[in-house]
């Protein structure tokens, strides 16, 4: 199977970032790893990595937003589960993400993958080849994979550089660690050899980009391996949801979203 990483950008004027796992249950190897532009780029991507095959492409982005202000149960479900690990999530409504014409890039986007023969459904079973598209997160997810106290902040979110530092200096050995998971992932060298130190402005958001794609793609592959065995998906296919690697005392507990015929 292929598993494809996107980091999203809301606006097509940013750069996505892109990554293709290949393998299975068993583990996989990171085969590739893309900065993308609109979404002719990103489908092309998609279609040139899974073709017609099984493939599970998970998104970093809102993929279903029905409500015009407020927030998704989504966010409220992941801040209850994740919040006191700082891995809450923003609020996220139509009037923050439509654009002029009042589409959402994230559901347009799924619009593309199901017309390629992807569907959109979080209840992934675990072993079983699919040809799926799903929201995820992956800041609850580092805390669930890597057992973190709490998040990494290694975003530019105006913190000091100093932080975004010390966040990388964890992050790169927690994503090398991710060989010896279950499921294992290999073939992060090239990317691991990149020291984010030496980077600044357009560079440093590249890698960070890079980064949060080949999380996206791990969320991927660690989802064929467990289901929802090991897994949550927190709000609703209806109202938005987002599917994330949980906490080990919530393993076997998961909840999955009620999906209308």
């Amino acid at each position: 199977m292929r598993f494809i990483g996107l980091d999203l950008a809301w606006s097509a004027r940013n750069p996505t970032g892109g990554t293709v796992i290949e393998g299975g249950a068993g583990g996989g190897r990171l085969l590739d790893t893309a900065l993308l532009s609109d979404d002719a780029s990103v489908l092309a991507f998609v279609e040139a990595h899974a073709g017609e095959g099984p493939a599970i492409v998970a998104i970093d982005a809102p993929l279903t937003v029905p409500n015009v202000t407020g927030r998704r149960l989504a966010e409220a479900e992941v801040g209850a589960v994740f919040g006191r690990f700082q891995a809450s999530a923003h609020p996220t409504n139509r009037t923050r993400l439509a654009d002029a014409a009042g589409v959402v890039r994230g559901e347009a986007l799924t619009q593309g993958l199901e017309a390629r023969g992807f569907v959109h459904d979080p209840r992934i079973p675990a072993g079983k080849p699919v040809r799926r598209v799903v929201e995820v997160y992956p800041h609850p997810a580092t805390v669930a994979l890597f057992g973190l106290s709490r998040t990494l902040k290694y975003k530019n979110k105006g913190q000091a550089r100093e932080v975004m530092d010390a966040a990388w200096i964890s992050l790169h050995p927690h994503l090398a660690a991710l060989e010896h998971a279950d499921p294992p992932l290999t073939g992060l060298d090239a990317h691991l050899s990149v020291n984010p130190a030496a980077l600044r402005g357009r560079a440093l958001k590249n890698h960070e980009d890079r980064t949060d794609a080949i999380l996206c793609a791990y969320i991927a592959l660690y989802a064929h391996r467990w289901g929802l065995e090991r897994s949550e998906v927190l709000g609703t296919l209806e109202g938005g949801y987002i599917f994330t690697p949980t906490l080990p005392e919530r393993w076997n507990a998961s909840r999955a979203v009620e999906v209308s015929p």
